[in-house]
């Protein structure tokens, strides 16, 4: 004989089964972008772990594109947020174009000296396909509609480690979609 707890308890599985199956099948992935690090480009780890709940703007970057000057535009953004807790990252690729060829030191020329960059900077990574870095793949996974196409294509990952917004290439870092998105997301705590 079956009491009311268990006919509960039977209730409460039959309807959690559908839905935890639903997630799964959806391709939704529970794991924050908080689970990735970066080799840095000056040799450390970039742990995003570090940054957990916070924002974090992921941008892949190379240093001879048409988009280059935004470095600019994201130090603007990482002066003007990351008190309040947003950091940017910059992950330098050459996928697209071959715009990024040159190592390390090139990049350092690139973005620190010509365009005064301090936020962190990972070392060269692939981005799009097969071999993309684990953080790259994930966020495909999560949004295949909006993988980059092209340099300077911009992830916003909210304080909840998933991501919040996509910007593609052509949206400047000072736009007022970015510093929107950026504001609000800060503004939640």
């Amino acid at each position: 004989m079956m009491n009311r707890r268990h006919v509960l308890l039977a209730a409460v599985a039959g309807t959690l089964v559908p839905a935890t199956r639903a997630l799964a099948d959806s391709g939704m992935s529970r794991i924050p972008a908080y689970a990735f690090s970066f080799p840095a480009l000056s040799g450390d780890d970039i742990r995003l772990a570090a940054f957990s709940g916070k924002p974090l703007l992921v941008v892949n970057t190379a240093s001879l594109c048409g988009y280059t000057p935004q470095y600019a535009g994201l130090q603007q953004l990482w002066n003007e947020f990351r008190a309040r807790g947003l950091t940017v990252i910059g992950v330098p690729s050459n996928d697209f174009g071959g715009q990024e060829p040159g190592g390390s030191s090139e990049i350092t020329e690139t973005a620190h000296h010509q365009y005064g960059v301090t936020f962190p900077i990972t070392a060269k990574a692939i981005v799009v396909g097969a071999k993309a870095h684990p953080f790259y793949k994930w966020a495909a996974e999560a949004r295949p509609k909006d993988v980059p196409r092209w340099n300077f294509h911009k992830y916003l990952i909210g304080r909840d480690g998933y991501i919040a917004e996509v910007f593609p290439s052509s949206v400047e870092p000072a736009d007022t979609r970015i510093k929107t998105a950026i504001a609000r997301m800060l503004a939640d705590s």
